[in-house]
């Protein structure tokens, strides 16, 4: 199913394009119809396939994703589509356990939103993850990159290279978390800081999730060749980045 999206505010530059993926049509109505209101261009779809002809006609900005679909679920989407050219990602579920919290974040989920939820504090955090989407990074135009333990981080690209140059997949979320250990090496970071530094100060996601994060991203920079451990755990404290980095144009 698609809605029909209304027509951008004149004089506006760009409208942003949002895909909701939800069973319930009743849901995606209310949903697409607030977004419309608010300014956002909004199609919609009830399953992974629907989905795919939405994304085959042009990209979007943000989907809200549904946990609980018919076929392909929301958790195996959320896997395929969080990359860090793809589209910004908020999962709805009825399901609010810290487990599938968790699971939503780590597959590169930029929000989680329990079911059912006011459109006002979806359209909240929305606004929150686009605006951290769209927003340019102060170092970006000096610094396009960083290296360190013969790794390549290219920070307008969003790849990492391996000291064999092979790229490295990184999720979204992955992305974000190695950037906050590559800016700050050298220093013990809590996870509080991470969270912040990775998700923003405005983040309700917590401590564990950052600590499945790490080791998912510990296994991604296995060195095991040279011995030397990249990130390691300062007990009690939180995290070191222990390499030197240096930064490249």
């Amino acid at each position: 199913m698609q809605a029909q999206a209304e027509m951008p505010v004149q004089g506006a530059e760009t409208v942003e394009k949002i895909l909701v993926v939800d069973d319930d049509p009743g849901i995606r109505d209310v949903v697409s119809e607030f977004l419309q209101r608010h300014g956002y261009q909004v199609d919609t779809a009830a399953d992974g396939k629907e989905m795919e002809r939405v994304l085959a006609r042009g990209a979007v900005d943000l989907v809200v994703l549904d946990v609980m679909l018919p076929g392909e679920d929301g958790l195996a989407i959320c896997r395929r589509l969080a990359r860090p050219e793809g589209p910004s990602i908020i999962m709805l579920s009825a399901m609010g356990e810290e487990t599938d919290r968790i699971v939503g974040l780590e597959l590169g989920a930029d929000d989680y939103v329990p079911k059912p939820c006011n459109p006002r504090e979806l359209l909240a955090r929305v606004r929150a993850v686009l605006r951290r989407r769209r927003e340019p990074r102060a170092d970006d135009s000096l610094d396009a990159a960083c290296e360190f333990a013969g790794w390549r981080l290219d920070l307008v690209r969003h790849e990492l290279r391996s000291p064999e140059g092979a790229v490295v997949n990184l999720s979204s979320g992955e992305f974000s978390l190695l950037r906050a250990f590559v800016e700050r090496p050298q220093r013990v970071l809590s996870r509080d800081q991470l969270l912040e530094y990775a998700r923003g100060p405005q983040s309700d996601a917590f401590d564990r999730a950052i600590d499945v994060q790490i080791s998912r991203l510990r296994r991604k920079l296995d060195d095991s060749a040279s011995g030397q451990e990249l990130i390691r755990t300062v007990r009690n404290e939180g995290y070191i980045f222990t390499p030197k980095v240096s930064r490249t144009p």
